[in-house]
């Protein structure tokens, strides 16, 4: 569904990511796992296409991002690592102005926000939203779109351990629904619970790309899973 080739991308002299492959198949979770500053981010960014790769490409089902960026962007809907809204808008109003952009109809936005849960507060401004309640409204956007392919960078920074949850159950049923889910974290027991594969980001680089049942059995003569990131990461540092 995703295939990554040899992505590159330099800033002068820094190389945000260096020679990042990797594919995702349709109905899968793959979590990019890494330390903050890895090269997540970036990589994420060259996916939907807001990141022109200094060298290398990625491909979305049978449409390159860079030749047909219009029609790839169709098949992805992406949260950002940091999600702003204005602040002067109740959650209704906006959740309805990203429908009237991808022209969705307004009922699938007042569903996705009643599924959202907020508990009375759709209406209230989104200057009076803790971070928590603004990274779940950028949930609720995400999976308005019946977009094939889920990309969430970061998707549980804000978020306290209710809010965690959801999250995690809402991953979980847009699994059973089909979609193909690439997220990102530094946080192994996140990966370890909604993933099925990782690629483990260092210094840019991916330096390893496992399953969790097959991280979960090398680990077997590491000690924990953990050591057994901690050593990829440790090995790998630059």
């Amino acid at each position: 569904m995703i295939q990554a080739e040899h992505l590159t991308k330099r800033y002068g002299a820094f190389t945000a990511i260096d020679d990042v492959s990797f594919h995702v198949k349709r109905g899968e979770v793959f979590a990019l796992l890494g330390p903050n500053g890895s090269g997540k981010t970036t990589t994420m960014k060259t996916i939907v296409g807001l990141c022109v790769p200094t060298s290398g490409r990625v491909r979305i089902g049978d449409l390159d991002v860079r030749t047909h960026p219009k029609e790839a962007r169709t098949q992805v809907s992406y949260l950002p690592q940091r999600v702003v809204f204005p602040e002067s808008l109740t959650a209704r109003e906006i959740i309805r102005f990203y429908g009237a952009m991808r022209k969705l109809p307004r009922e699938l936005a007042d569903r996705s926000l009643a599924e959202a849960k907020f508990n009375g507060a759709s209406d209230k401004l989104v200057g009076e939203f803790s971070g928590g309640m603004v990274q779940r409204l950028g949930l609720a956007i995400v999976a308005m779109p019946d977009a094939p392919v889920l990309l969430l960078d970061e998707p549980t920074a804000s978020l306290d351990p209710q809010g965690v949850k959801r999250f995690r159950d809402f991953v979980l049923e847009q699994k059973a629904g089909g979609k193909t889910i690439i997220f990102s974290t530094h946080l192994l027991a996140e990966a370890e619970q909604l993933a099925d594969r990782v690629g483990i980001f260092v210094g840019g680089k991916i330096v390893a790309q496992e399953s969790i049942e097959t991280l979960r059995v090398s680990s077997l003569a590491n000690g924990t899973i953990e050591d057994l990131y901690l050593h990829y990461v440790e090995r790998n540092q630059p």
